[in-house]
């Protein structure tokens, strides 16, 4: 197999394709066109096809022999609730939804995978199971769901990729030991008795109490987690009252938790209640804490890992640079399938400042150099061509 020339024969139809999802974005949840999309584009390919996964997902399996492992390789499809505010030919035709984190790019890359290992089927050492997820930009995210709905059944390894504006076209990162972090969300509804502005010493000010509660939140990472660990508290939201002299209430606060381990995460998760139950009673108030564990924290297998990147480290045409980065405090429910098979997943390199593609994720001007979507593509073929001389 050619990987070099497969992959130029399919780069414009690769970009035709990852140019129609950006036009076309769904929200998480709602991507009932982009679903029956992308099983139009696949149902020709004589794939074994299972529609509505889990809800909105897809999977196919290219099923090469029945002795062969099965290696699953998997792409979220899901945008996100923002207003592209991009000025190309390809901007989101639907105001206020846009693919601001690359999940297009992710769903054109596997499309194309499936088209060129299904051209080449008798050429595999292993069976091939295409996961298109939906919903992962939104607790409970949908790859939990295509799991209790059979989507890893005879599946022995699973790999993704994730394309990042971090990291320059040409490479793949990859980290070793925590790639995401427990990502964990909580909400605080403080209570107390509202009143009249003037009168504030017959109320229960639920202001004062949670200004007090976000200040002593602060305090959580700097004095209770060793320095030698990480984690994240951080206050998105705050909302109380509406009028400049009424004392309302109730405030509510809304906050993200990240963390590497389990330990660390019950520790901030107990320091929390405690922080509630002092604020309660120091100002009379009912600080009522909910606490929603989010995806956990994604960790790799070290063999698998190896493999892959060892496969385009000396001998690809399209990856420049392999190099191990750091963790990342972002969430990703692909860690779900990692939990229940061993695998990895990586970074493709996206980042072109002179094409427009350096900014962010999740930003209204975010976009990709789309040179870079033949960097995963090869390391993703050459992960299946080669799997059978793996050590």
């Amino acid at each position: 197999m050619d990987i070099k020339q497969l992959i130029d024969e399919n780069y414009e139809s690769m970009v035709e394709l990852r140019r129609y999802m950006h036009q076309h974005p769904e929200v998480s949840f709602e991507e009932h066109n982009t679903k029956e999309w992308i099983y139009q584009q696949i149902k020709d390919l004589g794939l074994e096809i299972r529609r509505d996964v889990g809800g909105n997902g897809i999977v196919a399996r290219l099923q090469v022999n029945d002795d062969y492992e099965t290696v699953a390789l998997r792409a979220d499809f899901d945008a996100l609730p923002i207003n592209d505010e991009k000025d190309v030919p390809y901007k989101s035709k639907t105001p206020g939804v846009m693919h601001a984190c690359g999940h297009d790019a992710h769903t054109a890359m596997l499309i194309t995978i499936a088209k060129i290992l299904s051209a080449h089927k008798e050429e595999l050492p292993v069976n091939v199971v295409f996961l298109h997820q939906h919903a992962e930009e939104l607790l409970p995210g949908g790859a939990k769901a295509m799991i209790a709905d059979g989507a890893l059944d005879n599946v022995d390894y699973v790999f993704g990729t994730h394309v990042s504006t971090k990291f320059p076209v040409g490479t793949i990162k990859y980290n070793y030991d925590t790639m995401y972090a427990n990502a964990d969300s909580f909400k605080i509804v403080v209570n107390g008795l509202g009143g009249h502005g003037a009168t504030p010493q017959v109320t229960k000010d639920p202001i004062v109490a949670s200004a007090s509660l976000i200040q002593q939140i602060q305090t959580i990472v700097s004095r209770s987690v060793s320095p030698l660990d990480s984690a994240v508290v951080s206050i998105g939201a705050y909302n109380a009252g509406t009028v400049f002299n009424v004392i309302p209430g109730k405030a509510e606060i809304k906050g993200t938790i990240r963390t590497f381990t389990e330990e660390v995460r019950q520790d901030v998760a107990q320091r929390l209640e405690q922080i509630c139950l002092g604020i309660s009673g120091s100002f009379n108030v009912h600080a009522d804490l909910e606490i929603s564990n989010g995806y956990p924290a994604m960790k790799n297998d070290h063999d698998l890992l190896d493999y892959v990147v060892d496969n385009v480290r000396d001998d690809a045409f399209y990856v420049k640079d392999v190099e191990e980065v750091g963790p990342a405090m972002g969430g990703e429910d692909f860690s779900y399938f990692i939990q229940e098979k061993p695998g990895c997943y990586f970074y493709t390199g996206v980042r072109n400042a002179d094409k427009n593609a350096a900014t962010p994720h999740h930003h209204p001007l975010f976009d990709i150099d789309e040179e870079g979507m033949k960097t995963g593509v090869e390391t993703l073929l050459k992960a299946v061509v080669n799997f059978d001389k793996r050590k």
